[in-house]
């Protein structure tokens, strides 16, 4: 099949804990019951995002306040979102965003969003995470590439994002062969559109390709005219009882 281009990845994908990391929903106010279900026990959690409005927000938001309370007492990881704007964002305005998230809402780390891939905007990237682990030395940083970048990028945080998009495109995707000299709780996969009939595929293909961290979902973009991260699957009960039981093996 097109995605078994390591075999070094699929030889450890057996043992492989796969768990979800959740990009981020719609705003608690208008989508609480699936906030709260995120505090739920024994759902396979890596972490979650809070995107307040495009990052932290101005001010302290009490409905984000009260679910990113309520989901660090559940013992799940959260996440502020960072915009890097593949390159262009000023460090200044990224340490801003970072200090509120971290004063108003106790995150655990970071997501840096549009990460750049390429190697020029390497230091940059490297400035901005050794930065952040200046103003919380415990925090997870997740690198948002949504594709291979180039392989630099996994010497400078706990996780990268290397694919994000399409089911159609993601089914006849192909693993970076640097990506085998890294354990799969380094990797994430974010996929959208992916059918209910297909899931148990897509969760090979995420184990094959050895990325530790995944969030599938039946949404779809709309041909780009819609989030498709900002309400949970129609079969969230279904990957939550596959990823916990391991039944996709």
């Amino acid at each position: 099949m097109p995605h078994l281009t390591s075999t070094t990845a699929g030889a450890t994908s057996t043992g492989l804990r796969t768990a979800i990391g959740v990009p981020g929903y719609a705003h608690p106010l208008v989508a609480p019951a699936q906030w709260a279900e995120l505090a739920r026990p024994g759902t396979p959690l890596d972490w979650v995002v809070l995107n307040v409005a495009g990052g932290p927000g101005t001010r302290p938001d009490p409905h984000c306040l009260e679910t990113a309370g309520r989901l660090r007492g559940a013992g799940v990881r959260v996440l502020g979102h960072l915009d890097l704007t593949h390159g262009d964002r000023v460090l200044a305005d990224l340490l801003s965003d970072a200090h509120r998230y971290l004063d108003w809402y106790r995150v655990d780390g970071f997501l840096l969003d549009r990460c750049p891939t390429d190697r020029a905007a390497l230091p940059e990237v490297r400035r901005a995470v050794t930065t952040l682990r200046t103003i919380s030395d415990t925090a997870h940083i997740v690198l948002g590439h949504g594709t291979h970048p180039h392989p630099g990028y996994a010497e400078n945080a706990d996780q990268l994002v290397t694919f994000s998009g399409p089911w159609s495109d993601y089914r006849w995707s192909q693993v970076a062969e640097w990506t085998a000299d890294y354990p799969p709780d380094r990797f994430c996969h974010f996929v959208h559109g992916v059918p209910r009939g297909h899931l148990e595929e897509a969760l090979r293909i995420a184990r094959w390709q050895g990325a530790a961290t995944i969030y599938f979902t039946d949404r779809t973009d709309r041909g780009g005219r819609a989030d498709p991260w900002e309400s949970m699957p129609g079969y969230w009960d279904e990957i939550v009882s596959r990823i916990g039981t391991g039944v996709s093996e």
